[in-house]
């Protein structure tokens, strides 16, 4: 896998995949990862919602054979296809020649998502880049939005329990309301993601007192997706190795191992 073979060129020890309501590519990320040296942690980003607004769960160490979890991301990919299809005819409507064949091309064995929406249009001249496309057309309020299926943090956070992952609030900074992250720990939250590139010092320091104050685990990640050039590329961003340690004492003390 490109991501663990980047990986290990930039000397990183260890990587998480947490693909977006998919773990499709988790048992080749690991072999690959077990070749090269680079530990591979199975982890997913969970789409959920409270009150309008949009909350990304982290899963770490998750058993990618759980059936709860599996239907749940099998019922997550066919409502991405579904909702991509609609952005697709919300496009055509406002004079964009684009198909769905044109943006299945970038998705390779991932679930759909708004970013190769994006790469289709720019691949076709419609768009210079993602500022453009997501400025104008399909970011949350444009004309050729559409919502996303999802479920509630409470209710994504007893599906990661139940499959024996870590759930961990993923870059809170875009969120606010740091008023839920106590109701997020009383329904099992075990981390807050605190290092993150689009955090500054200040919202770093408020979420580490806040992982303290509710005995969280403090966890940071890049966000990279590949080789897109407005996220952070892999080696950009790392945390300190002691937040592996902590969640894999976690890991451990689960009922059971995650399979991979």
């Amino acid at each position: 896998m490109d991501t663990v073979k980047i990986a290990s060129q930039q000397g990183l020890a260890a990587i998480a995949i947490a693909d977006h309501d998919d773990v499709s590519g988790i048992r080749e990320a690991v072999k690959t990862g077990n070749e090269l040296g680079v530990k591979v942690i199975p982890a997913v980003e969970l789409s959920t919602r409270k009150m309008g607004i949009s909350v990304h769960m982290l899963a770490y160490f998750i058993d990618i054979e759980n059936k709860e979890l599996l239907d749940f991301l099998n019922y997550m990919k066919r409502t991405r296809l579904e909702r991509a299809q609609k952005i697709v005819h919300k496009l055509n409507a406002h004079g964009m020649d684009i198909t769905m064949d044109d943006v299945k091309r970038h998705v390779g064995l991932g679930c759909i998502g708004r970013p190769h929406i994006a790469e289709a249009l720019i691949e076709k001249g419609l768009a210079k880049d993602f500022r453009e496309v997501f400025g104008k057309y399909i970011g949350d309020g444009k004309p050729c939005h559409v919502p996303k299926a999802s479920t509630t943090p409470e209710e994504a956070i007893k599906l990661i329990i139940e499959a024996n992952g870590i759930p961990v609030l993923a870059h809170p900074g875009f969120i606010g309301h740091e008023e839920w992250v106590p109701l997020f720990a009383k329904a099992g939250l075990m981390g807050v993601e605190a290092w993150y590139p689009n955090h500054s010092t200040k919202q770093t320091q408020a979420y580490l007192d806040l992982a303290k104050e509710y005995n969280l685990i403090p966890t940071g990640g890049s966000d990279s997706h590949g080789t897109r050039p407005e996220y952070p590329q892999i080696g950009d961003f790392t945390v300190p190795y002691e937040v592996l340690e902590r969640l894999e004492e976690y890991a451990k003390s689960s009922k059971s191992q995650c399979k991979i």
